[in-house]
């Protein structure tokens, strides 16, 4: 007896439903009795809060019938399953002469090296930082007043840059491969809770990710691949404009052929190295601004109403964006709810913040970084004389700004949107406590920030505050300064993700290519089937 399954999207129950009455919903949605119901799960889960006196879950669900039943049901009302075939990367030609060095461990970095694991390439992945766990107590000491190791910190490290986060697996690059459906299942095979399946808008959570990075680093080991931390690749062995070798440890050559280069965006020793050796690079856009905290709780009420402690709803979350006067965009970015913010910093003399939650996102406080679009012709004689890397000096610039007005011991600026609006140094706090790790201390941040940006965030403070209520409370807690959003340099790569040194396949966000985890990841992948393309 032959079976067949079906998909229904968006049925929509109260808070208080449970899964039986989801099988009665879906039963008088398709028209068939309990007993035709072979079997039925749920393939994706939402919120509709629009309206908040009556907020649904919204499903996504498929369900299983005998091949007799199938004929009843209504094509208008449920899809067939058309199961998709699994991800599936190229076969090489021919085994590689030598093995391909992977430089960097973050998202794009360790999905490349899965993929060629996988192919029989055994990649050699370099990694500047430590080990995802020595890193995580290298950052904690961090945190409680420890020096900042340059090598190992919260931007360099086996994870990247993401791994302290909110761990965010959403993502607007459309694929027609499977390889979304691939990193969320392999992060899931990790240690990843398996409710990331689901989620509309899924999330790893910094504790989690610490020990997911660890099990995807002993995939790849198993398959024959393997990791050298603290390992900075220092320079590459190019002759005729093809790629020979890497250097690390000052005089240590590796040879190979093959690079992919997935760096991190505040890889800005790479980036130097790079642009001395003639890799053609350019500017890019990205955005500064600052991060602003809020008490979990305003944000749940204004998103979720009265009934915002309801168990069957995630804690609330939000995406704001608008226009300033002269037509830049303001946006939030890498919101965490019931999170903390983060000293990220990674070169001495300067700070730089971020921000991050563990899965249950259970904190008292709910933060943001809120920020303006910079664009190279922002960034004016005195920076554009650095070529490529104006952007890179831009975001220093700002980030030793930020450090002197802190002190100049790692603290992070801190100052309240009322006092921020009147360009007024904070005396004291009001009913929001900053989460900052290592230290804060109030300063006024509209030093640390360009005229433009500080003029943008007023702005956008203000539209925010009318889409959502109390986003522009004069004790909301802002926290400076934001400016590793994105790359500030993008690495050229042609049609087969090759630089314009041969052999060398930039990836990843700091690259240029990629604007979070999954975006990454799949970057990593595909930089990965290009250099099996080539074998």
């Amino acid at each position: 007896m032959g079976y067949r399954q079906f998909r229904v999207s968006q049925i929509a129950l109260p808070l208080d439903a449970d899964a039986g009455d989801l099988k009665k919903r879906l039963l008088k949605l398709i028209r068939l009795e309990a007993a035709a119901l072979n079997d039925f799960w749920i393939e994706k889960k939402s919120v509709d809060s629009r309206k908040k006196s009556d907020i649904k879950l919204v499903y996504g669900v498929r369900f299983q019938v005998e091949e007799g039943q199938a004929k009843r049901i209504s094509l208008s009302v449920a899809l067939p399953v058309i199961e998709e075939p699994p991800y599936r990367a190229p076969t090489p030609q021919r085994p590689f002469s030598e093995r391909p060095v992977v430089v960097g461990a973050g998202p794009a970095g360790l999905f490349a090296a899965l993929v060629l694991a996988e192919a029989g390439a055994r990649p050699l992945v370099l990694e500047r930082g430590e080990a995802v766990e020595e890193r995580e107590k290298r950052v904690s000491q961090y945190v409680q007043g420890g020096e900042l190791n340059e090598e190992s910190n919260i931007q360099f490290g086996e994870g990247g840059a993401g791994t302290y986060s909110d761990g965010k697996l959403t993502t607007g690059v459309k694929d027609d491969r499977g390889r979304n459906r691939r990193v969320i299942e392999e992060l899931i095979a990790a240690g990843a809770d398996p409710e990331i399946g689901l989620m509309a808008k899924p999330h790893v959570g910094t504790d989690q990710l610490i020990r997911v990075v660890a099990g995807l680093r002993r995939r790849i080991e198993t398959l024959g691949g393997e990791f050298r931390f603290n390992t900075r690749m220092d320079a590459l062995v190019v002759r005729d404009r093809q790629i020979r070798g890497v250097i690390i440890h000052g005089n240590e050559t590796l040879p190979t052929e093959t690079v992919i280069l997935a760096p991190g965006h505040s890889a800005r020793d790479t980036f130097e190295m790079l642009n001395r050796l003639g890799v053609t690079m350019e500017t890019k856009a990205f955005a500064v601004g600052l991060r602003i905290e809020h008490p979990q709780e305003l944000i749940s009420r204004s998103q979720y109403g009265e009934r915002w402690e309801h168990p069957a709803l995630p804690v609330a979350e939000y995406k704001l964006a608008a226009r300033t006067e002269d037509q830049r965009g303001v946006y939030t970015f890498c919101m965490c709810p019931g999170g903390t913010v983060v000293n990220a910093a990674s070169e001495r003399g300067g700070v730089v913040c971020n921000g991050m939650s563990d899965f249950a996102r259970d904190g008292r406080n709910a933060n943001s970084a809120v920020v303006v679009a910079v664009t190279p012709q922002d960034f004016g004689p005195s920076f554009a004389s650095a070529g490529p890397l104006a952007g890179v000096e831009f975001q220093r610039h700002w980030e030793r700004a930020a450090f002197h007005a802190a002190g100049a011991d790692y603290s992070l600026p801190v100052q309240l949107l009322g006092d921020f609006a009147d360009r007024r140094r904070s005396t004291a706090l009001g009913g929001v406590v900053p989460t900052a790790q290592r230290g804060w201390c109030f300063a006024d941040l509209g030093a640390c920030l360009p005229p433009f940006v500080f003029q943008g965030l007023l702005q956008g403070f203000s539209r925010f505050g009318r889409s959502l209520e109390g986003f522009d409370r004069e004790d909301a807690v802002l926290t400076g300064v934001e400016t590793r959003t994105s790359s500030p340099v993008r690495i050229k790569r042609d049609d087969t993700y090759q630089a314009s040194i041969r052999g060398l396949y930039p990836a990843g966000e700091g690259a240029g290519y990629a604007g979070g985890i999954m975006s990454a990841a799949m970057d990593g992948m595909r930089a990965a089937e290009m250099v099996i393309h080539s074998h």
